[in-house]
């Protein structure tokens, strides 16, 4: 069991989405429990593959394959993991470049990373108006809203945004995180988000301490 364990771990680290199939469909076969895979495998390895990323070990399109190998093995569990764990997922996220900002691959990074430790993601792209925003929060209720911008005449829509949910009475149902290049902690704290993260690493650490 370990054999399969190590090796579901590795196919990851190497973004092979077909072999990790494979591998987990060979698993259920040989009686590994569902949430034994995702939890003593999938997670881990992605993990693995967060802190290799940040340690500079491995590169944008590394994380991406892995992420697509992450999926794979995730879907691939699904239907063996029964209607009380159909559910594998932490929480859900809610994502979005502010209006007049194109720049996402920093956000990106921080959407694969998320998926891959098991959260529900959703990505509202780049240029995203501070009501679409608000309207996302309001229909999709979601535990966090993590907005980034990469320049500083982009980043004041961010205040605007909190305060249109302050002003809808949804600032409170909902935990908010800012990011990029020129977002500081201490402007962060000063516009009402509840959290800051220097780069894709710090944000899903955030992230899970947020939502537990």
């Amino acid at each position: 069991m370990n054999d399969i364990i190590l090796n579901l771990k590795k196919e990851i680290l190497r973004g092979e989405a077909t072999k990790i199939k494979e591998l987990v469909k060979k698993a259920i076969d040989q009686g590994l429990a569902p949430l034994e895979i995702l939890e003593k495998a999938l997670r881990p390895a992605m993990e693995e593959v967060g802190k290799k990323f940040e340690d500079l070990e491995i590169f944008l399109p590394d994380m991406m394959k892995a992420a697509e190998a992450m999926t794979a093995g995730t879907e691939t569990l699904r239907p063996y993991l029964g209607p009380g764990n159909a559910d594998i997922k932490k929480g859900l996220i809610l994502l979005g470049t502010v209006e007049g900002d194109v720049h996402e691959i920093g956000k990106n990074i921080v959407r694969v990373m998320l998926e891959g430790v098991g959260f529900k993601v959703i990505d509202l792209g780049y240029n995203v108006p501070v009501l679409t925003f608000v309207e996302k929060v309001k229909e999709l209720n979601p535990d966090i809203l993590g907005m980034s911008a990469l320049m500083t005449t982009t980043m004041v829509h961010m205040p605007r945004v909190i305060k249109e949910l302050q002003d809808r009475d949804l600032k409170k149902k909902v935990k908010i995180i800012v990011g990029g290049a020129p977002v500081l902690p201490d402007w962060a704290e000063k516009i009402g988000a509840d959290g800051y993260g220097e780069n894709a690493g710090e944000a899903v650490n955030l992230v899970r301490r947020l939502v537990k």
